[in-house]
């Protein structure tokens, strides 16, 4: 096993039934177990006070949005919110005695979580090549070191610059400003990974990378239609605007291969029903689809849609809007004519009868959302699946209306914010001409690499600097140890982070971690508090402000850090007034209203209470294509096909996770408890198998000739289609292939790999 993996380590699986029930009391007291494990109430409190609040910081976890009007002054904020500000504003402290006492190679072998827990880096530090231990250095010393290496670099598309999601707007702007400056487009982020398939299919669709809906929308719903996605542990407020919705009288569907607790029913711990243990059910009808067989399962349903249609014309399809509003209708209902039925019943494995009552359900409705995450965002047929999605919407004429509209379900939470921001290898000729004229500078052309490129290219040598403003690059992406070699083939890799991860540890030939502030520290620059923003799924920005006291004085904001690179980088030369930037927050505003569409007046509309909403023409009925229409797509039907003794794994989160951060080792709501190596299994697969539940088994993927391997995982027996399992990511991470990526998005195929499975050396302790 590469140091780059998770080692084996078992600490006492323990399996109970899956819990029927979300949130509740349970969630409240895991919430406070989590906070008081890392601070003392009184910073706890203080902090969880103003979590989403509009006078208060964005959680760093997920990008579900807040009320545009009350908020509850209490509890704005989730279970998995708390956790993260746990993890955040802990006060366990890494200073150069830690790293001192512990070499890269002793801390390569903790499991990630154990990694996580060690706490938050309170000083720069440093890796010499050769070295052993990360050492302290200067913020200035660090600055000199990355500058010199990217002026001695032959090309500046030989550096690749990566975001994550928790990055703000004010970051994720400057960032982008100074790669641009520097020469290259290389702006790989975490989209690349999850919904890049939905920015290039909406894109195409209707004109927009972004959903069309709001908070509002989702309560005026008739029917929500959930696929591919888990609220209760991913987005668990969204619970509370579907517990809305269907007091309203909303339809609801579930579309997964697992059922999850969070859409079986809520127990609101904020209402006096949810308190007494008295649960909303949500989800009214359950389509338990194969790994991959929703893009059938959504054309199985548009069929029925047009038999009811032509049996009573007008009463199920929107002519008016589809004759005024889309293109290709008349292409697309031919495609469905020529489609076998049968064929897509089988394919998608949910049963007929469950389709027609999907059907029936969405027949005599018009205010219909769809929701997804990246259970459709990460197949080889991803964007024509999400293209699906929109066809039916188009049928219906449900965008662009009240109650209506399209809702990819972003993860973390401003990584819609960063894409608005310019953070993308392949930024449009308006964008950059816009740049150039503002500040002077002459932006690359050349598109750069996204994240499966930018991994292809450090392992072919074609570069050689890797810097991650946040994020855990090694763990949140495929094929683990192609990627770690990847990280070791370059001269220098930075990371920007909070806390110590798994690819501090998998490093370049030299490394650098530069110490951040987190969401909820108070930033103060020249005695003055600093405030940043950020966008959420719904196209809102809106103010951040953290309340708490930094673990450490040798923390920066990632605006000053960029500004103090950029100086450093560019001394002189640069036309850009990066000093001021540094100074205060609200001159790198003023510079994005100049740039981007829609943030005019930024200053005065982000200190609203609230925020304000970004433009969004397919929200507005305006449909920005190429035919200035909403446009229908015609796709076969694609599945992911497998062998004799081969399976579907899909990688998923477990309750204790938000995204590749671990908050400890159970899966409350699926019953699994002290334990993350497991693979759950049909149990007639697990008969078949002649495999017993417990038993240790080995994961293997043989994809382009190369043996992939996840040893030691526990097979848990559960109620998953045959053929299909799932694992935790980022552990089985390692046998996702870097060439297996969905078409037109270049995403990881995370959700639908190709293994065998056999049984383990591995004993468990």
């Amino acid at each position: 096993m590469d140091a780059a993996e998770n080692p084996v380590k078992f600490t006492g699986i323990k399996i109970s039934r899956p819990k029927t029930r979300a949130a509740g009391m349970p969630a409240v007291v895991s919430s406070m177990q989590h906070i008081l494990e890392e601070m003392n109430v009184f910073r706890g409190m203080k902090a969880l006070l103003k979590l989403n609040q509009k006078s208060g910081f964005d959680c760093p976890g997920c990008a579900w949005p807040d009320p545009d009007d009350e908020r509850s002054p209490i509890a704005e904020y989730c279970e998995n919110g708390a956790k993260a500000i746990a993890e955040e504003a802990t006060t366990k402290r890494l200073t150069g005695d830690f790293f001192a006492q512990n070499s890269v190679k002793d801390l390569g072998e903790l499991t990630d979580y154990e990694i996580g827990k060690k706490g938050r880096i309170a000083e720069p530090v440093y890796l010499a090549p050769g070295a052993t231990h990360y050492t302290p250095i200067s913020w200035e010393e660090a600055y000199r070191l990355i500058a010199s290496q990217l002026k001695g670099l032959r090309s500046p598309d030989e550096a690749i610059f990566y975001t994550s999601g928790r990055t703000s707007n004010e970051a994720a702007f400057l960032y982008q400003l100074m790669v641009r400056e520097f020469g290259t487009n290389n702006l790989p982020d975490c989209s690349n990974m999850c919904h890049e398939s939905s920015g290039v299919a909406l894109s195409a669709a209707v004109g927009i990378g972004k959903g069309s809906v709001t908070l509002e929308d989702v309560h005026e719903a008739e029917v929500i239609m959930i696929m591919g996605q888990n609220p209760g542990t991913n987005h668990p407020r969204m619970l509370t605007a579907l517990q809305k919705a269907k007091n309203n009288g909303a339809f609801i569907i579930s579309v997964n291969p697992l059922p999850e607790t969070g859409l079986i029913s809520f127990l609101n711990p904020q209402t006096v029903r949810g308190l007494l243990n008295i649960p909303t059910p949500l989800t009214d009808l359950f389509l338990q689809v194969r790994i991959n067989g929703d893009l059938a399962l959504l054309k199985a349903l548009a069929i029925l849609l047009l038999e009811e249609e032509t049996k009573k014309p007008g009463t199920v399809f929107d002519h008016d809007f589809i004759s005024n509003n889309t293109k290709g209708y008349v292409e697309y209902i031919e495609h469905l004519r020529s489609l076998n039925p049968d064929e897509l019943v089988k394919i998608c494995g949910v049963p007929l009868h469950q389709l027609k009552e999907a059907a029936r359900a969405l027949a005599g409705k018009k205010k219909i959302i769809t929701c997804w995450a990246m259970g459709l965002t990460q197949h080889k047929n991803a964007v024509d699946t999400i293209r699906e999605v929109v066809n039916i919407l188009l049928l219906k004429g449900s965008i662009g209306i009240k109650g209506a509209g399209v809702c990819p379900v972003r993860g973390h939470s401003n990584v819609q914010g960063d894409r608005t921001m310019g953070i993308y290898e392949k930024p449009s000729a308006v964008f950059l001409d816009k740049l150039d004229t503002v500040f002077k500078i002459r932006s690359p052309r050349r598109h750069g690499y996204d994240t499966v490129e930018a991994i292809r290219a450090m392992h072919e040598g074609k570069a050689k600097v890797f810097m991650a403003m946040g994020g855990n690059f090694l763990s949140a992406t495929p094929d683990t140890n192609y990627t770690a070699q990847a990280l070791r083939n370059c001269d220098l890799t930075v990371h920007v982070s909070t806390k110590l991860n798994r690819s501090h540890l998998v490093h370049g030939r030299s490394a650098l971690i530069l110490p951040c502030l987190g969401r909820s520290d108070r930033d103060i620059v020249n005695g003055e508090e600093q405030f940043v923003s950020c966008e959420n799924s719904m196209g809102v920005v809106q103010s951040s402000k953290g309340n708490l006291h930094p673990i450490s004085s040798h923390l920066k904001s990632e605006p000053v850090i960029i500004c103090e690179l950029a100086m450093t980088l560019f001394g002189n030369n640069s036309p850009i007034p990066w000093n001021s930037y540094r100074q205060h927050y609200d001159y790198i505003r003023e510079a994005i209203a100049q740039v981007i569409p829609g943030f005019e007046d930024y200053n005065k509309k982000v200190r609203r209470p609230g925020g304000f909403y970004l433009p969004n023409g397919a929200r507005e009925g305006r449909f920005n294509t190429y035919s200035g229409k909403a446009n229908f797509n015609i796709a076969g039907v694609s599945y992911s096909a497998i062998g004799e003794n081969e399976y579907l794994m899909m990688t998923i989160r477990s309750h204790d996770q938000f995204n590749t951060t671990i908050y400890g080792l159970n899966d409350r709501y699926r019953g699994v408890y002290s334990e993350r190596r497991v693979i759950f299994m049909n149990k007639e697969d697990v008969k078949a198998n002649g495999f017993k539940g417990g038993e240790i088994v080995d994961l293997f993927n043989f994809q382009d000739g190369v043996t992939r391997v996840a040893e030691g995982f526990i097979v848990i027996p559960y109620d998953i289609p045959v053929g299909c399992t799932a694992t935790y990511f980022p552990e089985t991470n390692v046998l996702v292939p870097v060439n297996s990526v969905a078409d037109q998005s270049n995403t990881p195929v995370s959700k639908s790999v190709i293994i065998q499975i056999r049984r383990s050396a591995v004993k468990q302790q």
